[in-house]
């Protein structure tokens, strides 16, 4: 496991700047890169980019999980080939926060949402996490298939928004939006529980079940979830096709309509 030295720079669009020391290297998402230095090697490999060591079927394994959880089936790793220490950078694809998690503190895994890794050290290895229960399945939506990191080391994970941390006593439950759930501790029970009134899951506008999480254990919540950013955004958009130079201006509607 390598182990790398950081900086997360910015405010609401962050980006993380991460050293490694010759011979070192990090694991990125496809299409996370801001930058890198001259030093820096980058190859694209088969799978997670965890257990490169392994032989073809392992590799296709790490491949087949990342398949199943919508990324793509190769991962880029960036080498220090130089001999001083080099920076490559990764950029968060919304607005939010990027939190660092070190796995060696957490217990050697993380569960998070299957869109929100953005890069690590080489070592970690990235899998899916399955709930088991049939009703998380079924109705779980963005909680039905989680993303899986395992290992030791750094991993850098990507939220929308604002970030909660909240740390569960036993026995303590908290209900959430399953998109707002950004990862948690596996000790923490993960369910879903229906939102009690058919009044209010029609007309409520939140959805007809909540994620139910039991501690003990940690959770992070994100306050704008990508899927609601992307539904506002469709919503605001021009849906007949026409010229968009009216937009952000009601009376500018009136107008344009009477043209």
């Amino acid at each position: 496991m390598d182990a790398v030295d950081y900086e997360i720079k910015g405010a609401e669009m962050q980006f993380v700047e991460v050293e490694l020391d010759p011979g070192e290297a990090a694991i990125g998402e496809a299409g996370s890169l801001m930058f890198m230095e001259g030093g820096i090697q980058m190859d694209t490999v088969f799978g997670d980019g965890g257990k490169q060591e392994g032989g073809f079927m392992s590799k296709l394994l790490g491949a087949g999980k990342r398949l199943i959880t919508g990324e793509s089936l190769f991962t880029t790793v960036y080498s220090n080939q130089a001999h001083a220490k080099q920076r490559v950078a990764f950029a968060a694809p919304y607005p939010g926060k990027i939190l660092p998690m070190d796995l060696r503190q957490l217990g050697g895994m993380l569960i998070c949402q299957k869109d929100s890794f953005l890069c690590a050290a080489r070592g970690v290895s990235l899998g899916i996490h399955f709930q088991q229960k049939l009703s998380v399945g079924f109705f779980g939506g963005e909680g039905f298939i989680m993303q899986k990191l395992e290992g030791d080391g750094l991993a850098f994970v990507h939220a929308g928004g604002t970030v909660l941390r909240r740390e569960l006593r036993h026995g303590e439950t908290l209900l959430i939006d399953t998109g707002c759930v950004v990862a948690y501790t596996p000790n923490v029970n993960f369910e879903i529980q229906y939102v009690g009134k058919i009044k209010t899951a029609l007309f409520g506008g939140e959805g007809l079940f909540f994620a139910k999480m039991t501690g003990p254990g940690t959770v992070w919540l994100q306050s704008l979830p990508f899927s609601r950013l992307a539904s506002r955004v469709f919503a605001a958009a021009p849906q007949t096709g026409g010229s968009s130079s009216d937009e952000g201006s009601l009376l500018g509607g009136f107008l344009g309509g009477s043209r």
